[in-house]
């Protein structure tokens, strides 16, 4: 198991959720943290949380419906200096529930993919090639296993594009030290999965995670964090090593 202690990991939508969970079990195995939101004040809590477990750690803010300010907060990292070693791409939307899907509007689309795909890309364009040069990276992006539903047709295409270009990235590093790997998290009781889904959101650990922690070298893979409920972080690791 890849030791992090004193990395720096960036997580979008650090403030609630699944994000949140992902920031808290990072800071317990001592990495180092930027956090992310919509809104500086969103992270103030989480912030106070993860520095009093004694990691270092910063807010920033971007809407990332806005490319913009997606690139103004990759901006902002690198004139600070801070060194990407894992990114967390987890922030992301679900428009609406359209029961009449054949009037969905383009706007359900076209939102999607600039949260859902086109900033976490941004993010992994800026930060992935210094990863390379440094020889270590890790990226895991937040992907859904949905499918069959034309009522979230936004949602779910945005979260396949998602996959693609992932997968695809994957084959530039297979075999190195810099791994880019998806994770579905399943349908969990957050903001986002909304009070009917089957799942609490803190089963998702440890296997949202699992991607930055593993050593073995292998890109593009689809990791269900459903599959280690409830095991320890040895265990899943184990486990999903030996897959």
């Amino acid at each position: 198991m890849r030791d992090l202690k004193g990395k720096w990991a960036l997580v979008t939508g650090a403030n609630r959720g699944l994000g949140y969970r992902i920031t808290k079990f990072m800071a317990s195995q001592g990495c180092n943290l930027i956090l992310h939101s919509r809104d500086l004040k969103h992270t103030e809590k989480v912030y106070e949380e993860v520095t009093a477990m004694g990691v270092d750690a910063y807010c920033i803010a971007a809407e990332l419906s806005k490319p913009e300010q997606v690139q103004a907060m990759i901006d902002a990292i690198k004139k600070k200096g801070t060194q990407i070693d894992i990114l967390f791409n987890d922030a992301a939307v679900q428009i609406a529930y359209r029961t009449e899907y054949f009037t969905t509007p383009v706007s359900d689309y076209t939102e999607s993919f600039m949260i859902n795909t086109i900033a976490p890309m941004m993010l992994c364009y800026a930060f992935m090639p210094p990863m390379i040069e440094r020889g270590f990276g890790r990226i895991i992006n937040t992907t859904s296993g949905i499918q069959n539903e034309p009522q979230q047709a936004g949602y779910s295409a945005s979260k396949a594009a998602l996959d693609k270009v992932t997968k695809d990235l994957g084959t530039t590093v297979e075999g190195t030290d810099v791994m880019i790997n998806l994770v579905d998290p399943g349908w969990c009781r957050t903001d986002l999965g909304g009070p009917k889904a089957p799942n609490d959101p803190d089963s998702v650990i440890p296997g949202m995670v699992l991607g930055a922690f593993a050593d073995d070298k292998k890109s593009g893979r689809w990791i269900s964090a459903q599959d280690y409920a409830g095991m320890t972080l040895e265990a899943a690791l184990k486990k999903f090593e030996n897959k």
